[in-house]
Formats: C-alpha cells, sequence, structure tokens
C-alpha cells in the first residue's frame, strides 16, 4: 500500500519536541517515523533534530531512539542491526534509521556512512539537509549552496557568501553501488512518503537525501516553509531522483531516474531573493547559480532521464 496524507497513521512518534516554528528537519523525522512505525529504531547524532529531541527528563520520540557520537552516525546503527540480529530480531520486523544534518553527513559523518554501505549493512540513512550547521551556529557545511551567507562565510558589498558549490552527495552515494539510494523534498511530500516507504522494504544499506529548509538559518518567514521546499525543486536548484544498485535494478553499475523532469524551471531570483542568505548577491553571482542548475541538468538528463 502506497502512503499518502489520506492513509498514513495518526498515531505520534515525534512530538513535543523543542525545534523552531516551520522546521523543515522536524517534519522530515516525523513523516518518515509514521511511515515506519512504532518498531523504528532511531539514532540521531548532533544536530538540530538530537538537541531537539532530547530534552531531559523529556524525550519527543515514541520509539527507541538515541544520540550518537557525531562522525559516527552510520557506525551506531550498524552497531544496533547487529545487536538486533544477536537477540534474533528480523530486519523486516524493525527498521534501524538514522538522522542526521547535511554536515554530520557530507562531512564529519562521510567515512562511517562509506563503510556502512561498503558493508552492505541493512540501515536506512535519512539525510536532512538544511544548508549549513544550523545547531552550532549557521556555519558552512559541504552541501551550503554556492553564494549563501553563513557565518563563516558572511555576504555583502565586498563578500559573496560560499564560494563552493554544493557537493554531489546523491553521485558519492550511487558510486559505492548502494542498493537504494533518493533524493526528495519536504514540499513534495508524496514523493517523499513513497521513497520512504520504498526504502523501508529494501534490504541493505538504504539512503534519501532530503531538501529541509531552516526558516532562521536561510532568513524566510516559518510559514513560508514548505513554499520554499517546493520552489527549490521548481527552480530546478534541487532534484528528485532516484538510485538502484546492480542488485536491484539489474544493471552494471546500477540504475538512475529523475522522478521530475520539466521542460522548463521557474525563474531563481525570486527563490533567492526571498530568503535573507541570498540578498547579498550580485547579478553575477546569480548568472554563476544558474549556470551551475543549467550543467548539473544537462548531465542528468544525458545520463539518467
Amino acid at each position: 500500500m502506497t502512503v499518502n496524507a489520506r492513509n498514513i497513521t495518526d498515531e505520534e512518534f515525534f512530538y513535543g519536541h523543542k525545534a523552531c516554528p516551520g522546521c523543515g528537519g522536524a517534519l522530515v523525522v516525523r513523516q518518515v517515523l509514521k511511515v515506519l512505525g512504532p518498531h523504528a529504531v532511531s539514532a540521531l547524532p548532533a544536530g538540530c533534530m538530537s538537541a531537539v529531541g532530547f530534552n531531559f527528563p523529556q524525550l519527543a520520540f515514541g520509539n527507541n531512539a538515541m544520540i550518537t557520537p557525531f562522525a559516527a552516525t552510520a557506525a551506531v546503527l550498524s552497531g544496533i542491526r547487529a545487536g538486533l540480529a544477536a537477540q534474533g530480531t528480523a530486519p523486516d520486523d524493525c527498521t534501524v534509521v538514522g538522522f542526521a544534518g547535511d554536515g554530520g553527513t557530507a562531512d564529519i559523518g562521510l567515512q562511517a556512512l562509506s563503510g556502512a554501505i561498503d558493508r552492505n549493512d541493512d540501515v536506512l540513512y535519512i539525510c536532512y539537509d538544511n544548508e549549513a550547521y544550523m545547531n552550532t551556529g549557521i556555519q558552512k557545511s559541504g552541501l551550503t549552496p554556492f553564494g549563501a551567507s553563513t557565518t563563516t562565510t558572511p555576504a555583502g558589498a565586498r563578500e559573496h557568501g560560499c564560494l563552493t558549490q554544493k557537493k554531489s552527495l546523491f553521485d558519492i552515494v550511487a558510486a559505492h553501488g548502494i542498493p537504494y539510494a533518493a533524493t526528495a523534498s519536504v514540499g513534495y511530500l508524496s514523493d517523499f512518503l513513497k521513497k520512504v516507504e520504498r526504502a523501508r522494504d529494501v534490504r541493505g544499506t538504504r539512503f534519501i537525501h532530503v531538501v529541509a529548509p531552516c526558516p532562521v538559518g536561510w532568513g524566510f518567514p516559518s510559514e513560508d516553509m514548505v513554499d520554499v521546499a517546493k520552489e527549490v525543486v521548481d527552480t530546478g536548484l534541487w532534484y528528485l531522483a532516484e538510485y538502484e544498485g546492480p542488485a536491484l535494478s539489474g544493471v552494471p553499475g546500477g540504475a538512475f531516474r529523475l522522478n521530475r523532469n520539466p521542460k522548463a524551471f521557474k525563474p531563481i531570483e525570486p527563490y533567492l531573493r526571498r530568503q535573507g542568505r541570498f540578498r547579498a548577491d550580485d547579478e553575477a553571482d546569480l548568472a554563476a547559480i544558474e549556470a551551475a542548475r543549467d550543467e548539473r541538468w544537462a548531465y542528468m538528463r544525458e545520463r539518467w532521464a
């Protein structure tokens, strides 16, 4: 059965947390656990979701959950799965899931994630991407986009914000031959839920990279979060895609597919200008962002579509 807004459970497994209003990361955790159910076991590193979900004596998780060292999310997931196997718990009876931010995944936790994929441990890893180290003061991460202002890459009259392009984490993960990987956005929730459901039912390592806008770090009103999460896809600055490794796809090297391949994109400037982190960017910065988008889409359409 495909999970959607009409049939998803009313039971809550992540509630009473202390996240900011309009937090995209909190929506990620809440919806994923609704799909996985009460027997999921969660692990979270230092980051927004551990900071807002584990406030003694109040635990915001309705199922088993624990905090991991910052760099060790995937390694801890592997240990949990091994422990459950030793107890005789079958993978179909309990999903081991990690929730880590962009910095804790693409930077600090990348080696542990790579190792888990290499071993093909039966775990699900969710990267909720708010494009900076938000929990510690909005510092640049490897997934911060070009032109974005952070506390370590400030933008102004003489500075242009982040000068590097967003790391292509989806390609890095797929290069391992992982059984299943996907990209998503909380602005397209039905697509995200379908991918979580698909990942739940695949054995081996699974990975979902979901954009989760942060009103505080991005600089927009909290009530606009879902619209911003839609617009990043509609402008082509993020994409919805899946990868199935050779074992699932039957294709040497695995198979990619785009879930959305629009004929035209919405203009990028209104999307960028509604966010405080891009307001200092000049026309040359906007042109560079658009050119990088077009180059990425040309690559994906040639190889994946």
